[in-house]
Order: structure tokens, then sequence, then C-alpha cells
């Protein structure tokens, strides 16, 4: 028997939280629904859409980014137009457009491609509607503004919904699991300039496609996105640790630095190898690491570097890390 989702909720005059299977946790999601006097829009719509008996009217379904989990339930509204950031429309071009987003390789590519389809009702929209930073969305007495956040993927937006006051992160989820730059179209530098870039934003309420829901208030909203971006910090830390012995790449990837040892994700190795080979670039850059042989590493003699949160102040402590 399938799981209930979570309640919605009227977040504000033009704004409802539609509530996912267990609060939004992977693969489901809680989407956003704006209503004006002339137009309606949902964006995300997300897996747990698919069992609703009814759903909301809308004109216009809006995509943060294009990442499976986000774009399963597009599929709902095949009469609309469907938008999303001109980075990532590849993704909906084709399913080998998705796929390159990703970039996985064999097993975890073979997984992954069935899984689109079977699982998250992959349907491709050549030539979807795009949009570019800033652009604005007015739906008559309330407006939706695109603010480009990339890093998670290169179009990933946030969407500021004014006058009402609602900031939608996407995936900047400020869950413990931490930041996700594990893609081939992924940027861990990208995305700690996002992460800086998101923490100037004022709202009163920043809502996230994962866990959270809503988050009421800026100081509660700081100190959630100070312990997401605390665990990018983390993961150097423990990896430089890791490499106080010479390691490989494979080593490494193995070890895990993302996903906890054991975790029955199809496609971990994939991930932790583009994270963490964002992070040894960085570290060789920066001397904190030599690669002794091809694809072997250990650490230098160099003390590592403090890395500052969005706010300018000490991170917060971690609690424990979940998977998604």
């Amino acid at each position: 028997m399938a799981e209930p989702a979570t309640e919605d909720r009227r977040v504000s005059a033009h704004v409802t939280l539609l509530g996912g299977v267990r609060g939004g946790k992977y693969p489901h999601g809680n989407s956003l629904l704006v209503e004006g006097t002339e137009e309606s829009l949902v964006i995300d719509p997300s897996l747990s859409l698919v069992a609703r008996s009814s759903l909301p009217r809308v004109d216009r379904v809006v995509n943060s980014h294009c990442h499976e989990d986000h774009i399963a339930g597009n599929h709902l509204y095949p009469a609309v137009p469907w938008h999303l950031h001109a980075l990532d429309r590849p993704g909906l071009d084709s399913l080998e457009g998705m796929l390159a987003i990703y970039g996985y390789a064999g097993a975890s590519e073979d997984y992954f491609r069935k899984a689109l389809v079977t699982d998250f009702h992959y349907t491709p929209r050549p030539g979807a509607a795009t949009f570019e930073d800033g652009a604005v969305f007015d739906l008559g007495g309330v407006r939706v503004r695109v603010v480009h956040a990339p890093g998670h993927t290169r179009g990933h937006c946030c969407l500021s919904v004014e006058p009402d006051g609602v900031l939608y992160l996407g995936d900047i989820d400020l869950t413990s699991f931490g930041p996700y730059y594990g893609d081939a179209w992924s940027s861990l530098p990208d995305f700690e300039q996002t992460l800086r870039a998101v923490g100037a934003l004022e709202a009163e309420h920043y809502a996230t496609f994962h866990h959270i829901g809503v988050i009421t208030g800026r100081a509660a909203f700081l100190e959630r996105l100070d312990r997401f971006t605390a665990v990018i910090a983390v993961r150097e830390r423990r990896l430089v640790e890791f490499l106080a012995q010479a390691r490989t790449l494979d080593e490494i990837v193995a070890h895990r630095f993302v996903y906890r040892p054991g975790d029955p994700v199809p496609f971990a190795d994939s991930v932790e190898r583009r994270s963490m080979s964002q992070h040894l670039e960085r570290l060789v850059a920066e001397g904190r690491v030599r690669e002794v042989e091809p694809e072997r590493y250990l650490t230098s003699a160099r003390l590592p570097r403090d890395r500052t949160s969005p706010t300018g102040g000490a991170t917060a402590p971690l609690r424990e890390k979940e998977s998604t």
C-alpha cells in the first residue's frame, strides 16, 4: 500500500506547498503551486502528484532544473507549456540528452536509463520553453522571478514569489546530506558560489523540494544553510585525512565520502567519482594534496585551509548524515 502524501500547506496568499510522500523524501518531493488572478503554475511537479485522485489546474509547468524527481509529474500536464532554464533544456529534448546530464556509464547508466522511464515517467518535450536569469512569470497579482543558481546542474534555479516573500530553493534542500554535485553537469565551485549568493537573498518563507518543506524566518534559514554548506568542508577534510596514505581514485570511490558505506545506491560509485574528483582537483591546485602517480594521491605537509559559511560565520555542527 502506498504511503500517503504529507498534507498540503498554504504558505502565503498565492502559494501552496503540495506535500510529498514522507515529507518529500527522495524519490518524492514537495511541489509548489502558485495561483494568480490570471494564471497559475506548478513548480517541479513531483512523483507524489502521480498518485493523486485530482490535480490542481495549472497553465504552466516550471522546472527548477532537469533531474528525474523534479520532472516526474510533468507528464500529468501534457497540454500546457513546460519551462526550464535554457542550460538544462537538453534533458527534456530526449532521453539521451537527459542521460548526458548525469554522465553515468556501464551498470549505472543501464540502471538509470530504465528507471527514468519506468519509475519517473520520463516524457520528452523537444523544444520546451526556456528562460534565463531574471525572467518573470506574471500570473496576475503575483509574480514568479527566476534566480539562476547553478552547481547542482548547469541550469538549476531558485524561484522567488513576489510579493509573497516566498523563495523556492529547489535542490538547495538544506538537509544534513548536504549539497549534491555528483553529476557530469554539476560543479562544486559553482555550487559554493550559489550558496553564498542565496545566503544574501531576503525572504519570509524558504521552501525546499525535499524533506524540509518550508522554513519561516531568515534566522532559521541561515542556520540551516550554514549546516548544509558545512557538509562540503567535512567531506574535504575527511578526504585529506584519508590521503595520509597514498590512495588511488578507485580506493577513494570505494571508501565513500558522499554516501554511507553499504547504502544501496546503484549509481553511488559514479557520484563518488565525480564529487571527489572535483575536491581532488582543488586540493591539488592548492598544494594540499599531491598526485604521486597517475590517479594516486597523497596529502602534502601543508595545513588545511578553513572555508567559511555563506553567512561569513563559523559553520554549525552537523547532524548525522542521511542518504537520499
